[in-house]
């Protein structure tokens, strides 16, 4: 460590970082446990009202939409970094009302039952139970001390078959099962593989699926915390049930929580309403991405993009990591190696392929350096409490960190897009921004003493840390809207927090080259998908090592039915480029490449309902089938929207795989065969393609042979009719797109597709399986 001038620094940042947090955080000392007592009474208020306890109080608020609030101690719903502009509104026709010793609140989608010892019960309008938290245990000092933070915790049972998805990134997702889960994001320090806890981006987000229902459950709370789950089992014979447990820790904090209820597209878009919907990302970001940590020139970017030319393969995104900065200076560029970025960006944009750049949170603290001078003159960073910029090393050396919790840095932060801007750069990724600082011991981030604005409230690290990466993507967000009004902004981020898609998506980290890795970046993109994120996907082959072809290309095939398709690699981890794994692979990724094209139509359309009604791209089996158990324990086949059914391969050497069917008909795309649903069936996985089934009676927007949309209609069960929705938006701007829904039918032995509402289809349409 101590034989580079970089593990110096690092060694230096981590002695650093102790001596200022024995410095300035507040000392420990003994604790006194608290819980709520005994009830004493209650206060109406619109929507619900305050129960109060012996020793602490909490208020109970349905929101208009079904949303119910829980606070505990004074908690309330704003201010939040979840939360997407104000609180909705309470709904009035939600009263609280006594329930023998202690009392409830009855709402059209969920009841609310608070017991006398402050448990809360959360059961569906026919009374099946979802959850109950348990009456909290808060830490409190025992004697006064400044800025000690109440710790507390509270378990919460679940249904004894309920299965628990979520909390952010989740290499070992995407069902969570017996184990503890940290929030607190973390850089891995290198390649994550299955088990690998916590990640970048966690949240304390939890949607539980179960016999009784759905429900989806928020704690709004920014600090430390660790969530320990133990997975219910149901009796035998005539023993008992054993529910799940979930116990919650957290290290400070309010304790305030929402919880949602209905079936998972209710649930999802309560959640969205309430957080913000997802952005709409341009048409172009859903096409396919290459990039590698190495271009090293303008020269080597040119060659790359002249292979996808030159072997027929379709490219629209291309991106540069840190190589392309001088001397790893966010918002700089290398004179020597990238001396005309500008130029290179017209010369793909004329080929259809837009740049797209890294930029990374730590700026070098070097005087004369543009970007740290404007924000040290705008006291733009993190400080000590002592009024001391916060030192930490990163890529460049020795770097300072913008203070995204202030509204006066975020608005100094996205005026710096304006370089990017101008050097014909189309979208960004944002890396780098758990936050981290290398450390040789000790916890890779910013001293948890280190002082944050927090929109004016004050505060320190232990707060804003995990919010850190969100405040940074709406300091993007905003500053592009602001620099370029008239196209969407297209970001993506590796960290961040609840309400993340208002800004954009998110992509896996460093996941390790391996066949395990394949399966952890299924997990990670279902897992987002739950939690609000829609727009995400993996460094496809892995970022840590050199695929082998069979992985290279399985990984590519998964991809492709990804919202994010995106190749990537370190430095040292060999070129992603499909050529490089010879005739065979190339043939089968082209192929792999022109099926994305031919769905793109299709994408966009769930990029738009994605951003009108919170619904994932890509969603677990279970999706429209809760209620089936053997969907809920599927980790390895999702579903594309309603229409399509993909289970790629994951293991080695597979050429067939099993898959286990929701219920309807469905049809293998390549073959037309039927299957029927709820069933088990083996199908064929050649390594030229993965399995792709279509849901009898779909009718999906694709790509024709001319170019032009046209529908694909795959023919419905007997005496079943079928349908389908076209969306045709402005593919970079903000014009409102134009919704169009199309049904199918059989009629006189063939199917027909009309337009919902008549009138003319107007686009071309091609029936599939219609002999079947």
């Amino acid at each position: 460590m101590l034989g580079s001038a970089r593990g110096r620094l690092a060694v230096r940042t981590a002695v650093r970082r102790r001596s200022v947090d024995a410095r300035d955080l507040p000392a420990a000392g003994p604790d006194r446990a608290r819980t709520p007592g005994l009830v004493v009474g209650a206060e109406p208020e619109p929507g619900g009202g305050v129960v109060r306890f012996s020793r602490a109080e909490l208020r109970v608020r349905v929101a208009a939409g079904g949303a119910v609030f829980c606070g505990w101690d004074g908690a309330v719903p704003l201010p939040s970094y979840a939360l997407a502009g104000d609180c909705p509104e309470a709904d009035p026709r939600a009263q609280l009302e006594p329930d023998g010793a202690g009392w409830r609140v009855v709402s059209e989608r969920i009841t609310v039952r608070i017991s006398a010892q402050g448990a809360v019960e959360f059961r569906t309008p026919g009374g099946l139970l979802l959850r109950t938290e348990g009456p909290p245990t808060w830490r409190d000092a025992a004697s006064p001390a400044e800025g000690r933070a109440p710790g507390w915790e509270q378990r919460a049972r679940l249904p004894a078959d309920a299965r628990v998805f979520g909390l952010g990134g989740r290499a070992s997702g995407p069902a969570l099962r017996t184990g503890r889960y940290r929030l607190w994001n973390t850089d891995p320090g290198g390649a994550f593989r299955p088990g690998d806890d916590p990640l970048s981006l966690t949240m304390p987000v939890q949607l539980v699926v179960a016999d009784a229902g759905c429900h989806l459950a928020f704690q709004d709370n920014t600090w430390d915390g660790e969530v320990a789950l133990w997975e219910g089992r149901e009796g035998a014979g005539s023993g008992p049930d054993q529910p799940g447990i979930c116990r919650l820790r957290m290290e400070g904090g309010p304790l305030r929580y929402w919880v949602i209820a209905g079936t998972p597209a209710r649930v999802l878009s309560g959640w969205t309403a309430l957080t913000g919907r997802p952005a709409l990302p341009p048409r172009w970001a859903l096409g396919h991405h290459h990039s590698r940590w190495g271009f090293g020139s303008q020269q080597e970017v040119r060659r790359v993009a002249a292979g996808y030319r030159e072997h027929g393969l379709p490219l629209s995104v291309l991106h540069l990591d840190i190589d392309h900065f001088d001397g790893h200076r966010v918002f700089t560029a290398d004179p020597r190696t990238f001396p005309d970025l500008p130029g290179l960006a017209e010369e793909l944009a004329g080929h259809g392929v837009r740049l797209v750049s890294i930029v990374d949170p730590a700026v070098k603290a070097e005087p004369g350096l543009a970007t740290y001078d404007g924000g040290a003159a705008a006291r733009a960073f993190v400080r000590d409490a002592r009024g001391r910029e916060i030192r930490g090393a990163v890529w460049p050396g020795e770097c300072v960190f913008p203070d995204f919790t202030d509204p006066a840095a975020r608005a100094w932060w996205g005026a710096q897009y304006r370089e990017r801007l101008d050097r014909g750069f189309a979208g960004f990724w944002h890396d780098m921004n758990e936050p981290v600082s290398f450390a040789a011991f000790g916890d890779p981030t910013l001293p948890l003493s280190a002082r944050h604005a927090l929109e004016g409230r004050g505060g320190d690290h232990r707060e804003a840390h995990n919010v850190y990466a969100l405040e940074m993507a709406r300091a993007g967000y905003q500053g592009l809207r602001e620099l370029r009004p008239q196209q969407r902004p297209f970001l993506f981020s590796r960290s961040g927090w609840a309400g993340m898609q208002r800004y954009g998506g998110t992509w896996s980290g460093d996941v390790a080259t391996g066949w395990e890795g394949l399966r952890a970046s299924l997990a990670l993109v279902l897992g987002m998908g739950l939690c609000g994120v829609p727009y995400s996907g993996p460094d496809v082959g892995g970022f840590s090592g050199v695929p082998s072809p069979e992985l290279y290309l399985r990984w590519f095939q998964l991809g492709a039915y990804l919202p994010l398709f995106r190749t990537h690699s370190a430095i040292g981890a060999g070129r992603r480029e499909p050529w490089e794994f010879g005739p065979e692979v190339l043939g089968h990724a082209r192929a792999a490449l022109e099926e994305r094209m031919r769905l793109l139509p299709y994408l966009e359309t769930l990029a738009h309902v994605a951003h009108r009604t919170g619904a994932p791209y890509v969603r677990p089996l279970w999706w429209k089938s809760p209620g089936d158990r053997a969907l809920r324990e599927c980790a390895d086949a999702f579903l594309l929207g309603d229409a399509l059914l993909v289970a790629p391969v994951l293991e080695e050497g597979a050429t067939s795989r099993q898959v286990r069917l929701p219920r309807g008909k469905w049809h293998d795309t390549a073959t037309g065969r039927a299957y029927p649903g709820r069933t088990t069936v083996r199908l064929d996985a050649p390594l030229g393609r993965i399995p792709v089934l279509a849901r009898a009676g779909a009718v999906l927007p694709v790509t024709g042979a001319d170019g032009r949309v046209e529908l694909e209609a795959w023919a419905p069960r007997t005496g079943r009719g079928g349908g389908g929705e076209v969306v045709v938006g402005d593919p970079e701007g903000w014009t409102a797109p134009r919704r169009e829904r199309f049904v199918s039918r059989w009629e006189k032995g063939r199917v027909v597709v009309e337009r919902e509402g008549g009138g003319e289809v107007g686009y071309e349409v091609r029936v599939r399986a219609a002999e079947a």
